[in-house]
């Protein structure tokens, strides 16, 4: 099942998974550079949907990572995770929650787990990223939050980054 609207795709396979590919014009390790360097993240995460306040990144096995936007409306969002595997320039897996205002994090089994793939054929990368969730209804909310617009922005602006950095 196909969901997308944009430049990168959207697919469904599985109950409890979303997965996100999307092709760059520019090699992996620009792709990769953009992807986990704080200052560049800072100008693509939050696509067209508000400032980027914080990006934090402890790129190693066991390190957190965090971002923080000022969304349109005044309001904070944010997001946080681990690191459980890096490979350089190929492969990141990581946590990823949603920090709900006032509210206690999620417990451990609902932090949906982010697999994260670059891929470089004739100097374009493929990304791929499959987001596992422990249940479908967990799957279902993340897409039903209205994820897709923002992820379609901000890829658009990864590749703008990509493409700046060579």
């Amino acid at each position: 099942m196909t969901v997308s609207s944009g430049t990168a795709t959207v697919t469904l396979p599985t109950d409890e998974q979303i997965l996100i590919t999307r092709e760059f014009d520019a090699p992996k390790h620009l792709v990769y550079e953009a992807w986990t360097t704080p200052e560049l993240v800072k100008r693509w995460w939050s696509g067209q949907r508000g400032a980027m306040t914080s990006a934090e990144i402890d790129l190693r096995v066991g390190g957190v990572w965090r971002y923080v936007m000022q969304a349109g409306d005044g309001s904070e969002v944010a997001f946080h995770g681990e690191y459980g595997e890096i490979v350089p320039n190929e492969r990141i897996v990581t946590t990823e929650v949603y920090e709900m205002p006032g509210e206690q994090p999620l417990a451990d089994a609902d932090e949906p787990l982010n697999i994260v793939t670059f891929t470089e054929v004739d100097g374009r990368t493929t990304l791929t990223v499959l987001v596992e969730h422990a249940t479908k209804e967990g799957r279902d909310a993340h897409i039903d939050s209205g994820m897709e617009a923002g992820m379609q922005e901000a890829m658009d602006l990864l590749e703008q980054v990509a493409i700046s950095l060579r």
